[in-house]
């Protein structure tokens, strides 16, 4: 059997550091989650972590971005399960606002990564987001669905909105309560967007 080489060692370091700062994150928080506790949990140094992420904002962006495409997968499925591009639109959207309910997308994209990463619609990751849905928004207008709007206002609407309802829900004290008044609204704010 053949020796491992370096980089695939190096990316088994980070995977590992990944999945125990997921974990740590989700059940103790950003800011309870010790970085020794951690790297001890998966048999590596702090140094390890250091020149993987650079500190534990970078690990934590890493985790994001691993839990990010996730969601991105998720989100593109229940889009592409949808009759219409208009209601996988929306169905894309339910999903993500529902997502919020999850405890691992809540504490630690909702909650813990805004406030060490800073405002979400600012992420690397949510360009892609927003030119999938100027993209989306387009082909609406183009095959008559939606009204002749600006297409990237448009999403970038959608996209606030979506996103400020999951930071609502997510710091809710009782977030079960919100769901279903929040999706009506948004579809409803969504829909007129629709030709009439």
């Amino acid at each position: 059997m053949a020796a491992k080489t370096r980089a695939q060692m190096m990316e088994e370091t980070r995977a590992k550091l990944i999945q125990a700062a997921r974990k740590a994150f989700a059940v103790k928080g950003y800011a309870g989650a010790s970085m020794d506790d951690l790297t001890a949990d998966v048999g590596l140094t702090r140094g390890a972590l250091y020149h993987n992420f650079g500190d534990k904002k970078g690990l934590l962006q890493a985790v994001i971005d691993q839990i990010d495409c996730e969601m991105g997968e998720r989100l593109r499925i229940e889009r592409d399960r949808a009759e219409t591009i208009w209601l996988g639109l929306l169905a894309e959207y339910t999903a993500y606002i529902e997502m919020a309910l999850e405890p691992e997308i809540q504490r630690i994209m909702l909650l813990d990564g805004p406030a060490v990463l800073g405002d979400p619609s600012q992420w690397p990751s949510q360009n892609a987001c927003l030119r999938t849905t100027t993209q989306t928004i387009q082909a609406l207008i183009d095959e008559g669905t939606v009204k002749p709007v600006d297409a990237e206002a448009a999403a970038r609407l959608l996209n606030g909105a979506s996103l400020s309802a999951a930071l609502w829900i997510a710091a809710a004290e009782d977030p079960h309560s919100l769901l279903a008044k929040v999706v009506e609204v948004f579809r409803g704010l969504a829909s007129g967007l629709l030709k009439t």
